[in-house]
C-alpha cells in the first residue's frame, strides 16, 4: 500500500525537477540500525567546527563587559540553527542528495551561488592564525610560521585519512573532550561559590546591552555555535555518516590511503508505504535527538561555561580587548590564580579547540565546492580528488594570504563579515521551497517548522542588512 506519495497519486519521484539532474532513482530506506549509538557523530562534528573564535572570545568578551546577561542569546541562537540543520538533514535523509543539489534543481547555479559565498568567507585563515597565538603564547615563536604549519598539518591529514568524516569526527571529539576537561578543572580550581551564583543572571537579567552594539550582539545570537556554509554541510556529514538515504552514497577517501568509492551519484527516494514511513519515523527521531543531544547541548554548556570562566576572572577589568588578545589576557589571569600550568593548559586547549575548528571550515568549504563541481559542471571527475585539490589549494591561499604579511587583510575580514549572514538568509528561504515542494507530503514540515525557517529567514535578513551596512563604508576605505 502507498500512501498519497504526491497530489497527483504518482511516484515520489515525480516531485523532482528532472530537467538537469533526472528523477532520483526509487529505493527501499534502509532501516535504522537497533543500536544507534554507532550512528552518534555528525551532531558533534558541528560542534566542534563550530567551538571557535564566538566561544573563546566574543561570548566570553561580552560577559567580562556586562556579565552573564547576554548568555541567552546564545540559547536563542543555538535553537534556531536546531532547526535549521534538521530542514538540511530531513532533505538529505530523505534523498541522500546535499542540500545544494535539492537547491541547483530549481536554479543549476545556487550550488556554485553558495560554494563561491563560502569560500569568500573563509578565504582569510583567520582560525589558524588565531590558534597559533595562542600556541606562542606557551612556545614562543612568530604566530605566521606557526599558522603555516598548521596549515600545511589540515592540508596533510584531511589528505592521508583514509576516509576523511571519520577522521574529522575522531578529531572533533577529541577536541570536545579537551574542553570538557577544562570545564571540570575550572570548576574545582576557578569558578568560585560566588561566581556559581551569578548563572541565574542569563535568565532573571536577561538583557540586550545596547552600548556594545547592535550588530555586534545580533551576530552573537545568530553565529553561536555554526552559522554560513557549515549548516549546508550538515548534509554532507550525515550522507557520509550513512544517515537514511544517505547509506546508498559513496564516501569521500583519500586517493593515497583510502579505499576507492563508487561515483557519486544524485539521489534516491522512497515510496511512502508503511514499512518506509515506520523506518523513517525512526530515523527523523533519532536525528532530532543526535542534534539536540550534541550540537545544542555541547554549544550552549560550552559558551555558558566561557562566559562564566571571563565574568569570574576580568570582569570589570578596563581595556579588554574583543580580540584574540582578550584570551591572553585570561589566561595571564588564571596563571596568576591557579598556577602558570593552568593559565599555558587553558592556552593550549584554546590552541586546539582553533586548530580543530580550523581543519573542519578547510573540510567543508572543500567538500561543498567539490559536491556543487561534480554534481552540476564536471560529472565525469571523482569527488575524492576534486576535494583534495580544492584543500590543498585553499590551504595554498591561507600560505599565501600570511607569506604577504596580511595579518588582518581588511578585504576578506569585510567579505567574511557580510556573507555569512546573506548566505543564511537564502538558504532559510530556499529551505522551505525545498522541503514543502520536492519531498512527498507524508515527511513534509509540519507549520511548526516552517514557521522557524520563517523567524530564520527574518532573523538572518535583518542580520545581513545589519551588517552589509556597517561593513561596506570599512570596504570603500579599504579600496
Amino acid at each position: 500500500m502507498t500512501i498519497d506519495a504526491s497530489p497527483r497519486g504518482g511516484s515520489a519521484a515525480d516531485l523532482f525537477p528532472a530537467h538537469m539532474y533526472g528523477r532520483p532513482e526509487v529505493r527501499e530506506l534502509p532501516p535504522a540500525p537497533l543500536d544507534t549509538r554507532r550512528l552518534i557523530g555528525p551532531g558533534i562534528v558541528a560542534a566542534g567546527v563550530g567551538l571557535s573564535s564566538g566561544e573563546f572570545i566574543l561570548y566570553p568578551y561580552i560577559a567580562s563587559q556586562v556579565g552573564l546577561v547576554f548568555v541567552w542569546a546564545a540559547l536563542v541562537g543555538v535553537v534556531t540553527q536546531f532547526f535549521l540543520n534538521m530542514e538540511i538533514e530531513r532533505y538529505t535523509l530523505a534523498t541522500g542528495e546535499t542540500v545544494l543539489t535539492g537547491f541547483s534543481r530549481f536554479w543549476r547555479h545556487w550550488g556554485l551561488v553558495f560554494a563561491v559565498l563560502t569560500y569568500f568567507a573563509n578565504l582569510w585563515p583567520g582560525w589558524a592564525t588565531s590558534s597559533a597565538t595562542l600556541l606562542s603564547y606557551i612556545v614562543g615563536g612568530e604566530p605566521r610560521w606557526i599558522a603555516i604549519g598548521m596549515l600545511v598539518a589540515i592540508g596533510l591529514i584531511l589528505t592521508l585519512a583514509p576516509v576523511v568524516y571519520v577522521m574529522l569526527e575522531r578529531l572533533q571529539m577529541v577536541k570536545v573532550a579537551a574542553v570538557g576537561l577544562l570545564i571540570l578543572i575550572a570548576a574545582v580550581f576557578v569558578i568560585t561559590a560566588e561566581d556559581w551564583a551569578a548563572l541565574p543572571q542569563i535568565a532573571t537579567g536577561a538583557t540586550i546591552p545596547v552600548d556594545l552594539g547592535f550588530a555586534l550582539l545580533l551576530g552573537a545570537l545568530a553565529f553561536a555555535g555554526a552559522g554560513g556554509g557549515q549548516n549546508l554541510c550538515q548534509s554532507n556529514w550525515i550522507r557520509d555518516k550513512g544517515f537514511g538515504m544517505g547509506s546508498y552514497v559513496p564516501r569521500i577517501t583519500s586517493p593515497i590511503t583510502g579505499a576507492p568509492e563508487a561515483m557519486p551519484s544524485t539521489g534516491y527516494v522512497f515510496e511512502p508505504t508503511p514499512g518506509n514511513m515506520e523506518r523513517w519515523r525512526r530515523w527523523w527521531r533519532f536525528a532530532n535527538w543526535e542534534q539536540a543531544l550534541t550540537f545544542v547541548l555541547i554549544t550552549f554548556v560550552t559558551i555558558t561555561f566561557t562566559s562564566l570562566l571571563a565574568y569570574s576572572t576580568v570582569f570589570g577589568e578596563e581595556g579588554l580587548a574583543n580580540s584574540v588578545a582578550f584570551v591572553q589576557r585570561e589566561g595571564q589571569v588564571l596563571g596568576e590564580r591557579v598556577g602558570p600550568w593552568f593559565g599555558a593548559l587553558f592556552w593550549f586547549i584554546g590552541a586546539f579547540s582553533l586548530f580543530g575548528a580550523a581543519t573542519g571550515i578547510v573540510d567543508y568549504t572543500s567538500r561543498l565546492a567539490a559536491d556543487v563541481l561534480r554534481t552540476s559542471y564536471l560529472r565525469n571527475s571523482n569527488e575524492s580528488r576534486l576535494y583534495f585539490g580544492l584543500v590543498w589549494g585553499l590551504v595554498a591561499v591561507g600560505i599565501l594570504v600570511l607569506l604577504g604579511g596580511l595579518t588582518q587583510p581588511l578585504v576578506l575580514l569585510v567579505i567574511s563579515a557580510c556573507t555569512g549572514g546573506l548566505m543564511m538568509f537564502l538558504y532559510s528561504g530556499l529551505l522551505i521551497r525545498l522541503n514543502r515542494r520536492l519531498l512527498v507530503p507524508a515527511i513534509r514540515p509540519g507549520g511548526f517548522r516552517v514557521a522557524t525557517l520563517v523567524w530564520a529567514f527574518l532573523l538572518f535578513g535583518i542580520l545581513s542588512v545589519l551588517t552589509i551596512g556597517q561593513q561596506l563604508p570599512k570596504l570603500w576605505g579599504a579600496g
